[in-house]
């Protein structure tokens, strides 16, 4: 055997995996996918508390200005509202303001979606409803909530923030 056919066959066996390098290959790359799984699904789980804390946030400081506008005589205030929006739509379409021909408030752009649920759906509460009340008398909209009953990762519940 001249010495190129040695060198030829040594390159020929040195070129692929075995098949125990291949199956160890396959080991550890199964587990390091299995240890990020779960840190996936909390990081997902953490996007969408901050996307429904972010929704909460703005919504009440549109029910904020409302209120404010309301309190400060440019928006017409109903009998037994305390100042507050009739419904969130409201706070989308607009009101007229007082004094001011052809002039509306507005102070939603658009009611935002539910992380949780992927909808626009909000649990509401009046300002003749208990604070913790899950049932919405339906006089005015003092206060939202989101219906999903889930456990946050602070352990707390989704509906009580």
């Amino acid at each position: 055997m001249s010495i190129r056919n040695a060198q030829s066959a040594i390159y020929h066996h040195e070129r692929g995996l075995t098949l125990v390098e291949l199956i160890f290959t396959v080991a550890i790359i199964s587990i390091l996918s299995m240890a990020a799984l779960p840190l996936a699904r909390v990081s997902i789980k953490r996007q969408k508390e901050v996307e429904l804390r972010r929704a909460l946030r703005e919504v009440r400081e549109a029910i904020d200005r409302y209120k404010d506008a309301s309190d400060r005589g440019f928006v017409e205030v109903k009998f037994g509202s305390d100042g507050y929006p009739p419904d969130l739509e409201t706070l989308v379409k607009g009101v007229t303001q007082l004094n001011a021909v052809d002039k509306k408030l507005r102070f939603l752009r658009r009611i935002p979606k539910d992380p949780m649920s992927g909808n626009t759906e909000w649990g509401m509460r009046s300002s003749q409803d208990s604070p913790d009340s899950n049932s919405y008398g339906g006089q005015n909209v003092y206060d939202v909530y989101t219906k999903n009953t889930a456990t946050a990762l602070d352990g707390t519940k989704y509906s009580d923030w």
